[in-house]
């Protein structure tokens, strides 16, 4: 048992990050702290005033625990890894996880190459972006070859030169050929100085010298190629066009603003590079209502910006946020220069956060009823569920079903629900061992047995060893147990979990003749159930979850060849004694039946390889 006293009173005055679990053992907060024994220990007295949010999850910590760091800004980069990490149920969570495209320009070569990189670092490359579309970087990167023939490939020059022959690249016009010396170092050089022109902004010198091209390729009557330069034209104005002027210094800034409303937030994002608007993303976040505009973007900054590999020397936002000071600091670091984070109040500066917001609005408008139905069909089903069964809180489901392969060999499935979205880590499947033939009621009881006396033993030695019970396979234990069946079934599990003294409900899901779902069967009564509402959709999601995932068990078997697989399972035997064992019964049934001595007689067996295949059936 936590002792909390005790606990809060061994904290040290020392900068960290604390983590608060609840009674699953769930982590439901991080944060971070100058001082562990100020900070944690605030959270217990009831004289600090505390938002409803904050008071909300006091009353669900059943521990705490934490990490000491030597300073504060190591306390707030560990905070964002574990958040990212962890996904705690109270911490503003920023759901995307994105990571943007730049064009990279090997300036570090001798002969620089173009390439599409997810992630910019601390070399001698030039780097362009972040861009929002990859579609975008890669037609980019194909305008500029055909523009400047600038190589893509990883040949590594001047060491290879000469040693293949060009590549198509180069018979579509769209490359050099360095790595055959068709062109100096010097004029390579000189295209590669044309393309980061271009990447920077200064598309004039190139529009004019395509027109004069096309110009004279028409005045000497090669339409074609005309309207090649014609084409190549209209390229460089729509990229020249997506990349409108927004500020005259020339600077990268990021524009954020967010729009709240009850559990969901939208924050808009404007990258401008080099005084240009390259793009804007929008990026969705949980929240609870009592969050403030403050929390909402400095949790953002710090989620997007831990996982930004570009940080721009301005961030402009609608409001300023919680430990201005220390953020910078962070960022400075992480971009190597000063990084500032404003609130502009008038100007042009502030027309783009006020723009930010008014799109972040209207994103979040325009999705407010696609989140309702997520949350309606998913955590709206499960409350439906639980009233109807009139059970307290239910966030975790299991659902198991058994199914035959040839009427001999039953294989079992175990699905895992937590709010109503399968959580596939968790899915696990079992080959039946102690049942013979077709019986799905025993079998049921062998899956369940073993899976909850799996569980019980993993909690115990756990325990002993006073670890982390999450840390276990089977330690978690659901709030509601579904059988794909009626009466018979949910007898079954409640069977097992009298015995193994366990008090979890049962739920059965009872199907009619044409196998559609028509009522679940809950404490010896079959409930009637609205095949309109949520509830019964996500039992029917369920079932055939659990159907599918053992249907896909048995193409598995089947794939590995199922009857001799089971052969090798069994200790001591290997190819040589199962073709033995087959040639001599034919049939896997005939050998589950033989006697200890039986086996023993077989060609190649001794008696201990035939009392480990007799155990196994027996």
């Amino acid at each position: 048992m936590f002792n909390f006293e005790e606990e809060l009173k061994k904290l040290p005055h020392s900068p960290g990050v604390y983590l608060m679990r609840d009674s699953h053992d769930d982590i439901i907060y991080v944060g971070k702290a100058i001082s562990l024994r100020n900070r944690v220990r605030s959270y217990f007295r009831e004289s600090t005033n505390k938002s409803p949010k904050i008071e909300k999850m006091v009353t669900k910590i059943a521990r705490f625990e934490y990490i000491v760091t030597d300073s504060e800004l190591e306390a707030l980069i560990l905070e964002c890894n574990l958040i990212k990490e962890y996904r705690p149920r109270y911490n503003t969570m920023l759901r995307d996880d994105k990571t943007y495209p730049y064009i990279c320009v090997t300036t570090s070569e001798e002969y620089p190459r173009l390439q599409m990189v997810r992630k910019m670092k601390k070399d001698k490359n030039k780097y362009f972006g972040p861009y929002t579309s990859g579609q975008a970087v890669r037609d980019t990167i194909e305008l500029l070859q055909k523009l400047f023939r600038i190589r893509t490939c990883r040949r590594v020059l001047p060491r290879d030169i000469g040693k293949e022959r060009p590549c198509l690249n180069h018979h579509i016009k769209q490359c050099y050929a360095p790595c055959n010396g068709l062109i100096s170092q010097e004029d390579y050089g000189q295209a590669v100085k044309q393309v980061l022109e271009f990447l920077n902004g200064n598309f004039t010198p190139i529009l004019t010298m395509l027109e004069e091209k096309m110009l004279a390729a028409s005045e000497q009557m090669e339409f074609e190629e005309a309207a090649y330069y014609r084409d190549l034209t209209a390229s460089v104005k729509h990229v020249a066009d997506k990349q409108k002027i927004t500020s005259s210094e020339m600077q990268d800034r990021d524009i954020i603003a967010y729009s709240a409303e009850d559990f969901d937030a939208v924050v808009q994002v404007f990258f401008i590079r080099g005084g240009k608007l390259l793009g804007r993303e929008d990026f969705h976040l949980s929240i609870v209502p009592e969050d403030t505009g403050r929390e909402i973007l400095t949790s953002f900054i710090k989620q997007h910006y831990a996982g930004s590999p570009f940080v721009p020397r301005e961030i402009l936002v609608q409001l300023p946020i919680d430990e201005q000071e220390l953020i910078e600091q962070w960022l400075g670091g992480k971009r190597g220069g000063k990084v500032s984070v404003l609130v502009p109040k008038k100007g042009e500066k502030n027309k783009l956060v006020q723009l930010a917001e008014k799109n972040a609005k209207l994103i979040l408008q325009k999705d407010k009823e696609k989140l309702k139905m997520e949350e309606l069909r998913t955590v709206g089903a499960v409350k439906e569920l639980a009233d109807l069964l009139e059970l307290g809180n239910i966030r975790r489901m299991e659902a198991y079903d058994i199914s035959n392969i040839n009427g001999f060999e039953s294989v079992g499935s175990m699905i895992v629900y937590e709010d109503g979205k399968p959580k596939r880590s968790d899915y696990r499947k079992f080959k039946i061992k102690w049942v013979k033939g077709a019986n799905d009621y025993s079998s049921m009881e062998e899956v369940l047995r073993r899976r909850f006396t799996h569980g019980l033993e993993e909690r115990k030695e756990l325990e002993e060893k006073d670890m982390d019970l999450s840390l276990g396979s089977f330690t978690r234990f659901p709030d509601l147990l579904l059988m794909d069946g009626g009466k018979g079934q949910v007898n079954v599990a409640l069977r097992v979990l009298d015995q193994l003294g366990l008090d979890i409900p049962v739920c059965g899901m009872v199907k009619d003749d044409n196998h559609r779902t028509r009522g679940i069967y809950y404490q010896n009564t079959e409930i009637p159930i609205d095949t309109r509402g949520e509830a019964f959709k996500l039992i029917t999601r369920i079932q055939d979850e659990a159907h599918r995932f053992a249907i896909t068990y048995h193409k598995e078997l089947r794939s590995k060849g199922q009857v001799h697989s089971l052969l090798d399972d069994i200790k001591g035997i290997g190819p040589v004694r199962r073709k033995a064992l087959l040639r001599r019964f034919k049939t896997l049934e005939a050998i589950s039946q033989a006697t200890e001595a039986e086996l023993a007689g077989t060609e190649s067996m001794n008696e201990e390889a035939a009392r480990e295949v007799y155990q196994y059936f027996h």
